[in-house]
């Protein structure tokens, strides 16, 4: 029998010694927080009992407690569930150690049942990123990862803790990451992609608000959107050469990620299609590996019970991080981009007379005199040319 067990079995034995402790945990301990459904269906007869005005909910401590709130519970559960017997709820008050510890023993099943909601929404989301990755969709995985980091926040506020994220210690760290089967179409969608960018660079200034290059499966193509990125902020060139160059300058030849030839062929000029479309499929594909190394990691988590939970809930947000920036730049993707926005003109305090001295300097003829200063300055300046040719 688990710790946990033993906790559910004490709180319901103290209510039951001292039916005065359901003051105490009601307004924050409730049914479903119990593992055992037999459990669950004691401490909710054992309310319905309290709301129904059952006189022995109210004895107070030190007060011998009637049989009758033992065998009325036992009636009143046995209605929502079977298999209870009163010598099981005997036991349940020989498992108590003392009453007056309910709250303690409240907040132990408390926790047990935070770890195992966290654990089930974790099983969920996952389940949803592997039926997305086969049907190639993200139709389940952003509901279900919405749905657990409410259910964190929720969790956090119940427990009165703070909902944000903590990385957690090296001995708790989320394992590294494991690797994933990656579908022929996922890295077709890739190629097409650089292909695009490749053949059409300025197709890059509508991606790099939301294409990251760990976005993408592969190695090798996050080296060629790197090398791509580069030499488009560079403004240099672009085409098969340029980009191979600039990978093996980032020495993903030397390391064997990427060969000649197949920079070559991802970048062939003849691919003319529109990037903004493969951009998608592949920051979605990246949504659902994501979910699902989140998802693992957050179940590793809640199976840890000497995590508290305020630390379980700090790493497991910790965890959801990259999974939230992907679901962030996915939005974008689908927003329009935002025009620039116009400069204000705001009245500034005059400056310095040094530093209208030096601005005036710096100012050229023609902005501050007429047609006949500009003539008379450009006539100097030959002079002072033609002077300075001459033999003195």
């Amino acid at each position: 029998m688990t710790p946990l067990v033993h906790a559910e079995q004490a709180v319901l034995g103290a209510i039951f010694l001292e039916p005065g402790q359901l003051d105490r945990l009601s307004p924050w301990l409730r049914p479903e927080h119990f593992s055992r459904p037999a459990h669950a269906a004691v401490y909710v007869a054992m309310l319905a009992l309290k709301a129904d005005g059952h006189p022995t909910a109210a004895t107070k401590a030190g007060t011998p407690v009637p049989l009758a709130w033992v065998t009325d519970t036992l009636r009143e559960a046995s209605t929502r569930t079977r298999g209870l017997t009163a010598s099981y709820l005997h036991s349940l008050v020989s498992a108590c150690p003392r009453s007056d510890h309910a709250p303690v023993y409240g907040r132990m099943v408390l926790e047990g049942a935070i770890h195992r909601s966290v654990a089930q929404h974790a099983a969920r989301l996952h389940q949803a990123a592997l039926a997305d990755s086969r049907a190639g969709t993200v139709k389940e995985t952003p509901h279900h990862a919405q749905v657990l980091s409410d259910v964190l926040a929720d969790l956090a506020r119940g427990w009165g803790a703070q909902a944000r994220p903590v990385q957690p210690p090296v001995a708790y760290a989320p394992q590294a990451e494991r690797p994933q089967p990656v579908g022929e179409r996922v890295l077709a969608d890739e190629e097409l992609l650089l292909g695009c960018l490749a053949a059409r660079p300025e197709q890059l200034l509508g991606l790099v608000r939301w294409l990251r290059p760990g976005d993408f499966a592969e190695p090798g193509h996050q080296q060629i959107y790197r090398a791509l990125g580069a030499l488009h902020h560079r403004g240099e060139p672009i085409d098969q050469l340029t980009v191979l160059w600039e990978v093996q300058r980032r020495g993903a030849l030397a390391d064997g990620t990427l060969d000649a030839e197949r920079v070559r062929r991802v970048c062939d000029p003849l691919v003319d299609l529109a990037a903004e479309h493969f951009g998608e499929q592949v920051v979605q594909a990246s949504l659902v590996r994501t979910a699902t190394l989140a998802a693992q990691q957050v179940g590793d988590l809640a199976d840890r019970d000497a995590l508290a939970p305020g630390q379980l809930i700090g790493y497991a947000l910790h965890a959801l991080g990259p999974l939230d920036d992907v679901r962030r730049r996915l939005r974008l993707a689908h927003e329009a981009e935002p025009e620039p926005r116009r400069p204000v003109s705001r009245p500034s305090a005059l400056p310095p007379a040094a530093r209208i001295d030096a601005a005036r300097a710096r100012s050229r003829l023609a902005d501050t005199a007429g047609p006949a200063a500009t003539a008379a300055a450009s006539c100097v300046a030959l002079c002072d040319r033609h002077n300075h040719r001459s033999p003195s």
